[in-house]
């Protein structure tokens, strides 16, 4: 369709692009800087950002980057579940059956990550997605489930993710103890203007663009309509490639945003 209308060789601003070809925007930079230094340390980090902010692309590239031989990764977005839901999923994940009551579960847990980082010299990643709309009682269990050693030492990396409103419920004197623990932080912030071009221009190029697709005033009109945020910019740019193939547009103009901005309002 229009991939061929404009010489393309793959389809451009897909969600499962490879974490190699990543567009590294400063946030992402810095996202990644700061996961880095997580992991030099040990513990708990959390990362937020708006929704399509690139939060889960960059868990993504950081688990991509973690030596398998070193690592062992557990991804585990299902916030909303129940603590034992939260339990058995970590166990599943350190691949043990999980047991029936509670205490046992944690004992599980916690041997499986001792085990791991003492006689297999792994450390366990946990990559806890979509925190924001996790309970408080699950959050309270965060920071009993993680005490080791009474809290001499972290064979671990814990990372919650999720939307801005996270920091204020870790604020809250019930999570106090959770966010005490928190050794990294970060906030993701949307693409800048000029951003915004370098990525349009990033995944074209990575798609087997030759010659500009956008114009100037395009650009500024997709970055204006997105406010800078990676998800909304892929959405509109694919739909604007669309309209453009159907209006016979070479060149994508600020008519064509326009129009794609109108039909998404």
């Amino acid at each position: 369709m229009y991939q061929s209308f404009y010489s393309l060789a793959h389809t451009p601003f897909t969600k499962d692009v490879e974490t190699s070809k990543a567009f590294e925007s400063d946030a992402y930079k810095e996202a990644i800087a700061r996961l880095e230094y997580l992991k030099k340390t040990g513990g708990m980090g959390l990362l937020t950002g708006e929704p399509g902010t690139g939060k889960t692309f960059t868990l993504r590239s950081f688990q991509s980057a973690l030596n398998p031989a070193l690592y062992h990764v557990v991804y585990f977005p299902l916030s909303t579940g129940s603590v034992m839901d939260f339990y058995r999923g970590l166990v599943y994940g350190l691949g043990d059956e999980p047991k029936f009551r509670k205490v046992d579960l944690f004992r599980q847990i916690q041997s499986a990550v001792e085990r791991l980082k003492e006689e297999r010299n792994v450390t366990p990643v946990f990559l806890l997605d979509e925190m924001h709309m996790a309970k408080d009682a699950f959050l309270n269990d965060l920071s009993i489930l993680f005490n080791f050693s009474m809290d001499s030492k972290n064979p671990f990396l814990l990372i919650l993710a999720g939307q801005p409103h996270l920091r204020a419920k870790l604020r809250l004197n019930q999570n106090r103890a959770l966010a005490q623990r928190l050794v990294m932080r970060y906030q993701m912030a949307p693409l800048t203007k000029e951003e915004v071009i370098q990525y349009v221009d990033h995944h074209l190029t990575n798609a087997g663009a030759k010659v500009p697709i956008f114009n100037e005033a395009a650009l500024e009109a997709l970055g204006s309509s997105s406010q800078g945020w990676p998800r909304i910019i892929n959405t509109m740019a694919t739909n604007c490639l669309l309209l453009g193939y159907q209006m016979k547009r070479d060149i994508i103009d600020e008519e064509v945003v326009r129009l794609v901005d109108e039909e998404g309002a």
